[in-house]
């Protein structure tokens, strides 16, 4: 009788493939996102990433049951939003959230509850230099997006910038950057002329431009949100500033929105974490499929949270939903996707940190050109800044 009954559940399972694995191929992730708020506008293109991931998995056979989460982009509602997940909705694994703060606070909890968190986009240095087991993170942290915006202006140069100003959001990832962009030029010989330091979504920087202006900077370094970045850029038009290159650090700089700002945004070079002019596998494809369903061009972060969603899930599907197990499987694992060869290693004062290689791009033309590093360069760069 029992032969009888493995008979014919074999020959069931035979006859509907999709059952023999249904219950290892579906997991249950959580997602931390700002959907509302101030930064909702990066946070779209975060959420448009991760639903293109979804139909690729569900094309690979893994059926994710997502809860999303709104943050607002405040620590403290990024921090409940996790408790959540970890204790009542009992995902496998976290993807997000998307600002330093935001993951900064949420990181402090994932070994607490024992739930793999990787974070695609927010760049604060320390999150993944505390030695947490459950942390990983995708994107380079922030002292690459100063680093590889100063070797790549210092390449292309001519004369070489001498001196630097910075004016930067009162935020983790502000002062993250701006910390890490001050020990790099002092390596590197520029002088540093003006430390500014504002509040986020202040409306008018025309005083403190004007001071900066005064003095003269051959470099204006940028760390700011969307909204802040055009205002800066608007009103630096307004009143004459003209460095010989404006600098902004990846996040308000790499958006569509920005780019749709064609009298201020022209000739702004910024760091970032993906183009799709790069051979990194389905980089091309990927952005072609966003133009076609979102109608709009796809930033950085959209790639990032592709990618994070795509190694989450896959990870905690073939580890049979188990955390500990998705915990080691992405510790030991190595991708190669639309954000180039991923794996989460350990060196300098990181760790679980994917060592990334960024990008910088200039708008020409109402186009984001890719233009450093030399291989991946599409456009060369035009230096000194003018205004049209």
């Amino acid at each position: 009788m029992r032969n009888r009954a493995v008979s014919l559940a074999v020959a069931v399972c035979l006859a509907l493939p999709g059952m023999a694995h249904a219950a290892t191929k579906k997991v249950k992730l959580g997602f931390i996102n700002t959907i509302t708020g101030a930064e909702a506008p990066i946070g779209e293109n975060l959420t448009n990433g991760v639903t293109l991931a979804l139909e690729d998995l569900k094309k690979k056979g893994i059926d994710v049951d997502l809860v999303k989460e709104d943050d607002t982009g405040k620590p403290e509602k990024s921090l409940s939003a996790f408790e959540k997940l970890a204790t009542r909705d009992n995902v496998a694994g976290v993807v997000g959230p998307y600002t330093s703060s935001c993951a900064n606070a949420v990181a402090s909890r994932a070994d607490q509850y024992r739930v793999p968190l990787l974070i695609p986009a927010a760049a604060k240095e320390e999150i993944t230099q505390k030695g947490y087991k459950y942390v990983f993170r995708l994107n380079a942290p922030a002292d690459v997006y100063s680093s590889v915006l100063m070797d790549a202006v210092l390449e292309m140069g001519r004369p070489k910038p001498k001196t630097i100003a910075y004016i930067y959001a009162n935020t983790d990832f502000g002062i993250s950057t701006v910390k890490t962009a001050k020990e790099y030029a002092a390596k590197v010989g520029l002088k540093e002329v003006a430390d500014e330091k504002y509040q986020k979504g202040s409306p008018d920087f025309r005083s403190t431009l004007t001071k900066i202006k005064a003095l003269s900077p051959d470099l204006v370094f940028m760390v700011s949100y969307e909204v802040d970045a055009i205002t800066l850029m608007r009103q630096s038009k307004e009143i004459g500033l003209t460095p010989k290159a404006f600098l902004g650090a990846g996040a308000g700089f790499t958006t569509a929105q920005f780019l749709a700002q064609k009298d201020i945004s022209n000739l702004v070079f910024s760091s970032t974490q993906w183009t799709e002019d790069v051979n990194w596998p389905g980089a091309k494809a990927f952005a072609k499929r966003y133009r076609a369903k979102f109608g709009k061009e796809p930033s950085y972060h959209a790639a990032c949270a592709y990618e994070a969603m795509m190694i989450m899930a896959e990870t905690a599907a073939k580890n049979g939903g188990n955390r500990d197990r998705i915990r080691n499987g992405l510790a030991t694992g190595s991708w190669n996707g639309i954000m180039g060869h991923v794996k989460f290693i350990s060196y300098g004062r990181f760790n679980n940190q994917n060592r990334h290689e960024m990008l910088v791009q200039q708008i020409q033309n109402g186009q984001y050109e890719t233009v450093y590093p030399r291989k991946y360069r599409t456009r060369s760069p035009i230096y000194p800044f003018r205004w049209r």
